[in-house]
């Protein structure tokens, strides 16, 4: 039986009996913060940032296996809109394409959508595609690599060395669905009827390679035919692209799988922004490179940098989830809004966060007339209603005017 301790992303400390080496492994590895309790032996204060998911820590000599859950405070369906438009606009994902309506923790509900994208990908069968392929073969087959044949022949005719284009089910986008199951299936808290399903999946994938862990997916390009994979490749993605807590120290073995929220709030403010801007007529860029001095040694990289038609810089934006201090948005945020604008020669920045204790503000810098916009982005709202907000911030945008 394991025991199941439950956090929720944010939300104040609570002290719980402990293990001390699972104590110092979350310290340790910045899944939440974790600290033992000065006042009782074996007790230790847990409290988590913008990481949720689950671990579960197994050691020969700490009895009960322990889960630490952390939830979002973003519900479940809601926190798969924002994962689905980040990673492809055009073809958002909605309750029913995913199945969520009766998911409420975060890793049964994405083994559950994986499981069924993946049904709906192959239930005309596996996609077969040419793959370039290299052998030593007794007929010739494509054409003969002429260098290979004699560095390795030494003049002997066979057998012969070729390559050619293989039609096959071992390519790119069977790889990716392969490695996203079995990531799954080594992760714990899955439940039995998806696991069992999951495991039939990935027998229908066996011909396709498995990856390597710790390379790069392999790359894989959106056509009218793998149209019936699109849905599932997203969010196989979307589970490769996930911290993996998967090794053992010192004999404790740790399984797990955390979404940082940071990052996905991030990215779905970014990519919803640039499309918006896109449509009007604009060009934004993510994550573009600039610099702060002009020596060019301080490098800097705003999440959004705004472009008109001919190429000016017009506006750059930050997006910002985490923690809000009592009174308001962190003053820091303001500190870095004010170089971007100063390196980038705007006369307005735009800080944009989840919404929480604080409303919209603007705020006028003395003796430099730059002002800093805070927008708060409600993620309790229908997808509808996030996406037109982030229109009106893409409105201010547009019409931000140069010096």
């Amino acid at each position: 039986m394991t025991r199941v301790i439950e956090l929720v992303e944010h939300a104040p400390a609570v002290s719980v009996p402990l293990p001390d080496v699972i104590g110092r492994t979350l310290a340790a590895g910045g899944m939440v913060e974790a600290t033992p309790d000065p006042y009782v032996s074996g007790r230790w204060s847990l409290r988590a940032g913008s990481k949720v998911g689950a671990m579960t820590f197994t050691a020969p000599d700490t009895g009960t296996p322990v889960t630490v859950r952390v939830t979002s405070k973003v519900p479940v369906a809601r926190l798969f809109f924002l994962l689905g438009y980040a990673q492809n606009p055009e073809g958002i994902w909605r309750d029913g394409d995913v199945g969520l309506a009766e998911q409420s923790d975060l890793l049964p509900a994405l083994a559950h959508a994986v499981e069924r994208q993946i049904e709906r990908a192959l239930r005309q069968g596996l996609l077969q595609g040419y793959r370039a392929a290299e052998e030593s073969a007794l007929v010739v087959r494509g054409r003969i690599r002429e260098s290979e044949q004699i560095r390795r022949r030494f003049g002997a005719t066979l057998p012969i060395e070729v390559a050619f284009d293989d039609f096959t089910t071992d390519i790119a986008e069977n790889r990716i669905l392969r490695a996203a199951v079995e990531r799954l299936l080594r992760l714990p808290g899955v439940p039995g009827g998806v696991r069992r399903r999951l495991l039939h999946q990935r027998a229908r994938l066996a011909d396709a390679d498995a990856l390597v862990r710790g390379q790069p997916l392999p790359a894989w390009r959106p056509t009218r035919l793998n149209a019936r994979y699109h849905q599932a490749l997203h969010l196989a993605r979307a589970v490769l692209d996930g911290t993996s807590v998967e090794h053992a120290v010192g004999g404790l073995r740790v399984d797990g799988f955390l979404f940082d929220m940071n990052k996905l709030f991030e990215d779905f403010v970014t990519v919803a922004l640039r499309e918006a801007c896109r449509a009007r007529g604009h060009v934004a860029r993510l994550q573009d490179p600039h610099h702060l001095d002009e020596a060019a040694a301080i490098r800097m990289k705003p999440d959004l940098v705004l472009y008109e038609p001919g190429g000016a810089v017009r506006a750059v934006v930050d997006a910002k989830y985490k923690a809000e201090k009592r009174d308001g948005f962190p003053d820091a945020d303001l500190y870095q809004m004010l170089a971007y604008c100063t390196a980038l020669g705007l006369p307005e920045g735009h800080l944009v966060y989840a919404k929480g204790n604080a409303a919209h503000a603007a705020h006028t810098v003395r003796h430099a007339g730059i002002v800093i916009h805070q927008h708060a982005l409600d993620l309790d709202q229908d997808p509808p209603g996030l996406l037109a907000d982030l229109q009106e911030v893409a409105d201010l945008l547009v019409g931000t005017p140069r010096v």
